[in-house]
Parts: C-alpha cells; sequence; structure tokens
C-alpha cells in the first residue's frame, strides 16, 4: 500500500521508509513557532526545569507576538516582554518585532522560513496553514512547544487522510473560502476529527496561493490534524521566491489509502456564510436575508493577505460604507500593507469609509481592535464564530470571504456582492 504526502513526510522526519496512520512517532521538527500567548507558557515551563537557555536550534525557532500586538495593556505587554527576553537571551533568529511582525501564519510562508516537505508545529491550532505549500504542519499545545524548543521532537500520531477532490470552474465571486466553507457545512467540525484534509482538483490548481492558504488554515475547523496540498507550479514559483533553503517535494501515491473521498462540483457552489455559532453552519449568501450588521473584519491568518484586500477593494471602490456600520481592514503582515498602500488600495479603503490596522490577530480572538459589544453582529473573514469569540457572550459572528464582508459592510446587511457591483449582473 502506497503512502500520502502527509505520511511521506513524517517518515522523512522519523528516518523511516513508511509509517502507518495510528503509529506513534517521535519527529525531528524543522520549524517551532510560538506567539505573545502560547509562547510564554512555553517559556515559563522551560524556566521550571532550568532550560530557558539551551535551544536546540536558534534558527529552526519562530516567535511572533501577533495576538495582542501591539500591546493593548499592562497584561499583554508583559507576556510580549516575556517572550522579547526569550528571544533576545538566545539569539533566536526568528524574532519578529512590531515594525518587522505579522500574523504568524502569513508571516512565515512570506519570509521563506516553511518550505515544501518541512515539519512544522506551532503552539496556535491554525497552524496547519503551511499545508498550502505542501509541508506538514500543525498545532500544538505550550508544553510540546517547549518541548520541541529544547529537544526539536515532538511525538506525533500519523493521521489517516481524507481526500476532497473539486472539479469545475468557479463562479464569479466564489474563492477559497467559499470551498472550505462549503466542505466544513458538508462534513462538519468534526469530520475530519485527526486526519490529514487532502484538497486537490482542477478547482484547487486554479485557486491562489493565497486562496490555498485559507482553505488549509481552516481545516482544524473540520477537526482535521493538518490540512495539505500537491506541490504544482504556482507553488513552486511563490516558493522559489523566498525559500531560505532547499526543500522536498512529496506527492500522494496512487495507491494511497484514504478513509473517505469527497468530490463536489464548484460550479454549483455559491459564496457561502457560516451563521453563528459554528463554522458547520453554512448557507449560501443569497439565502439570507436582511441580517444587519454593525461591523465588518477583512483580516485575519486566513483572509488577510493580497488577494483578499485586491477583492475586498474592487467591491468598495466608489462606495461608501454605511452610516451605522464599522469596517475594520487588517493587512496581516507589513509587506502587504505597504503593497496594498502601492496599489491605491488604501486610499480606496479609506475613501470608502474603513479603518486600517497595523498588522495583527486583534479582533478574532476577541483581542483588540474591534472587540463587540452586548447584542452586537459582525461579519468577518476570520475562521471561528463561536459563542463569545470577537467579544460579548451575546454577540454574533458570521463568516464569509471578503469580497462579501465588503459588501455587506456597504449595504449595513449581508448580502451578494452583486448587489454593490452593478456590473457583475
Amino acid at each position: 500500500m502506497g503512502m500520502t504526502i502527509t505520511q511521506k513526510i513524517i517518515a522523512a522526519h522519523v528516518g523511516k521508509s513508511v509509517v502507518e496512520p495510528g503509529e506513534l512517532v517521535l519527529v525531528e521538527v524543522d520549524m517551532a513557532l510560538g506567539n505573545d500567548i502560547t509562547a510564554p507558557v512555553a517559556i515559563k515551563e522551560l524556566k521550571k526545569i532550568g532550560a530557558q537557555k539551551k535551544v536546540f536550534d536558534k534558527g529552526k525557532i519562530a516567535l511572533v507576538p501577533d495576538h495582542f500586538a501591539p500591546n493593548k495593556d499592562i497584561c499583554s505587554a508583559n507576556l510580549c516582554k516575556v517572550m522579547r527576553e526569550f528571544a533576545y537571551e538566545n539569539n533566536i533568529e526568528n524574532y519578529f518585532e512590531v515594525g518587522q511582525m505579522g500574523i504568524e501564519h502569513a508571516l512565515l510562508p512570506e519570509k521563506g522560513l516553511v518550505v515544501p516537505g518541512d515539519l512544522v508545529i506551532g503552539a496556535d491550532s491554525h497552524t496547519c496553514t503551511y499545508g498550502a505549500l505542501g509541508a506538514f504542519s500543525t498545532g500544538v499545545g505550550s508544553t510540546d512547544l517547549a518541548a520541541a524548543i529544547i529537544t526539536g521532537q515532538v511525538w506525533l500520531k500519523v493521521p489517516e487522510s481524507i481526500k476532497i477532490i473539486y472539479k469545475g470552474k468557479l463562479k464569479r465571486w466564489v474563492t477559497g473560502k467559499d470551498l472550505i466553507l462549503y466542505t466544513i457545512g458538508q462534513i462538519g467540525v468534526d469530520g475530519a476529527l485527526y486526519k490529514a484534509m487532502e484538497f486537490s482538483g482542477e478547482a484547487v490548481k486554479a485557486l491562489s496561493i493565497d486562496e490555498r492558504f485559507t482553505m488549509a488554515n481552516m481545516a482544524v475547523e473540520a477537526g482535521a490534524k493538518n490540512g495539505i496540498m500537491e506541490i504544482d507550479k504556482k507553488t513552486v514559483e511563490y516558493v522559489d521566491k523566498r525559500a531560505k533553503k532547499p526543500y522536498t517535494i512529496y506527492n500522494s501515491d496512487e495507491d494511497a489509502a484514504y478513509t473517505n473521498v469527497y468530490e463536489y462540483d464548484v460550479k454549483t457552489i455559491e459564496p457561502q456564510v457560516a451563521l453563528p455559532h459554528l463554522p458547520e453552519n453554512v448557507v449560501p449568501v443569497r439565502d439570507i436575508e436582511n441580517i444587519t450588521i454593525d461591523q465588518a473584519v477583512i483580516g485575519s491568518c486566513t483572509n488577510g493577505r493580497m488577494k483578499d484586500l485586491r477583492d475586498a477593494a474592487v467591491v468598495l471602490k466608489g462606495n461608501k460604507v454605511h452610516p451605522y456600520t464599522r469596517l475594520i481592514i487588517i493587512p496581516a503582515t507589513q509587506s502587504i500593507y505597504l503593497q496594498a498602500l502601492k496599489e491605491g488600495l488604501i486610499e480606496i479603503f479609506i475613501e470608502a469609509g474603513a479603518v486600517i490596522s497595523t498588522p495583527t490577530c486583534g479582533p478574532c480572538l476577541g483581542g483588540h481592535m474591534g472587540v463587540l459589544a452586548k447584542g452586537e453582529r459582525a461579519i468577518a473573514t476570520t475562521n471561528r464564530n463561536f459563542v463569545g469569540r470577537m467579544g460579548h457572550v451575546e454577540s454574533e459572528v458570521y463568516l464569509s470571504n471578503p469580497s462579501v464582508a465588503a459588501a455587506s459592510a456597504v449595504k449595513g446587511r449581508i448580502v451578494h456582492p452583486e448587489e454593490v457591483v452593478v456590473s457583475a449582473i
């Protein structure tokens, strides 16, 4: 029996020719990632055992203050200080201070720190994002991160795999965000529990790399251990411009085993919206009637890249945000922010009545830069809409792609972009 991409990457990092689903293995990691919430917990554990100055490889650890940074209060300032001092004391090469940083899962690929064939762990559940580049990447707890920081290793159970094949050509306004929302709506938030989600098909190949990051990012919302895609010309072009090291390309064998294979005809898929309070509560945006919103958020590790900002700008150009609605736009990295500025997108956003934030996770996790009050509703390009996710437990979050979020900000209610961009009708 052949192996999947996921199995091959894990096998290579164990030093074995074959690994089987369910096997417990101790793997070597190529990158261990922490942020300003999770890294301080790991550092605390290292201090308990006197190992705070015993990192396994200062070039294979990345520390990114992005959740509550720039510091929103004294508590967050202290957390960032703990991580900053640890980085300085250990000469961590990939510590990204405010001004150089971005949202971690957009920043690491942009900096060429994750490449195909890598095995990456991060103390953040959306570390699965890097599967878009043909890497095995998964979220772990802070104690696992602590162990990896000093040993360069982590225990994993080899996951089973499911394969999702997307056929056909996407309609206008439909993006990778809609494909992953639709998929989660079909299989549920536990439909891929501790499995690798392998995305394939002509529709995936047609997606931009930015959209592929979006899909891999939200694999965890279906309970997956990781999301992953095979390498193609677009991947190689993206990686070769950025890679700081050699890489290895893995493809699944034709006789690789999958627990499930799903096939979807994307020609039938419309822009999707996930209703409160789970990412699986998905409906086509056309099915939504008269849901007013107080806030729209375009950004996050899911949808804060250039393709996302360009999509939003197409809708917002020449339009104004509804007077009863707030629109917050958050470029995912400083580089993306600068490129958006050069392309005139920031001007479009501000003229439309949006506010632009420095790169930060911010409101995605109810941190800052857009926390919701009791009874408020937001439409967001983020990844989760759990109870209280963006603020008060009696607020509501609806998930969508950037075009839908932008159009909804203009109308003050959740709408299809065609209601704003008349030329598309």
